[in-house]
């Protein structure tokens, strides 16, 4: 998985927006669906601890989503796409008698066993963890809005995710509340709609062979940055090697008890 798209990038024609389009999509198999540790999730073959490790770890990506999306709406100077964009926010970070996306995840991680304080505080979030999630908060506020509106399209995929969390879970970790993947279940319609306006907008600003060029690349950082997530839980939870682990047990700072 690297960051060059190196089937189109020497091309010099544009392609059409239905070409472009599929091109996007066909990313589709880079998505952390198919990462090792996701697969061993659905199958029912993780452990508690290691289920924990994962509704931890993701927290912090969660946590950070409306932080990105702020700087999406600080970046834009166009009022129709900030009032559509804002809604993303209020997805996660809630209003009124809508409590919103973070904390349907931190319902999630009560009913993993983890405490409220557990999450809130990140203190089991592993740093590659932190590295991918901070890594694509500063490129949010670095690119221009349409950048940044081009790298959440990995939610194209995410529909898929979900629904496979809500049909194996209770299959498989029965020892969690079913009334806790109210995220997953949310984020069903949400992501759909967040797509047709990020895919909307960028099949219209990424017309030439350079831009369409770019725009895949920006998809495949943000699924590089979904994909680490993962490699790094699955180093310290699957592998037991986790940061600093040559200091020895008795260091709190690795521990990855959860």
């Amino acid at each position: 998985m690297g960051m060059l798209d190196h089937e189109y990038q020497a091309s010099s024609a544009p392609l059409s927006t239905s070409e472009f389009e599929n091109r996007l999509r066909e990313k589709g198999h880079l998505y952390h669906i198919h990462h090792p540790f996701h697969i061993a999730m659905h199958q029912g073959r993780c452990s508690k601890t290691q289920i924990r490790a994962w509704v931890a770890n993701r927290f912090y990506y969660q946590s950070n989503i409306p932080i990105k999306d702020a700087a999406v709406l600080a970046n834009c100077m166009d009022q129709a796409t900030r009032r559509e964009w804002v809604q993303r926010i209020l997805d996660h970070d809630g209003r009124g008698e809508d409590p919103g996306g973070i904390a349907a995840w931190i319902h999630l991680g009560e009913a993993c066993r983890l405490s409220r304080e557990d999450l809130l505080s990140h203190r089991y979030v592993l740093p590659g963890v932190r590295f991918a999630v901070d890594a694509y908060v500063n490129f949010a506020r670095r690119a221009t809005w349409q950048e940044a509106a081009c790298s959440s399209l990995t939610e194209m995929f995410a529909p898929e995710i979900h629904q496979n969390r809500l049909d194996s879970w209770p299959r498989h970790y029965p020892w969690i509340d079913t009334n806790a993947l109210g995220y997953f279940r949310k984020r069903l319609s949400e992501a759909r709609r967040d797509v047709d306006h990020g895919l909307s907008v960028t099949l219209a600003h990424f017309r030439s062979a350079e831009q369409q060029r770019k725009a895949l690349n920006i998809l495949q950082f943000k699924l590089d940055i979904l994909w680490c997530l993962l490699d790094a839980i699955s180093m310290a939870y699957v592998y037991d090697r986790p940061p600093y682990h040559h200091l020895g047990r008795d260091q709190e700072l690795w521990s990855h008890s959860v």
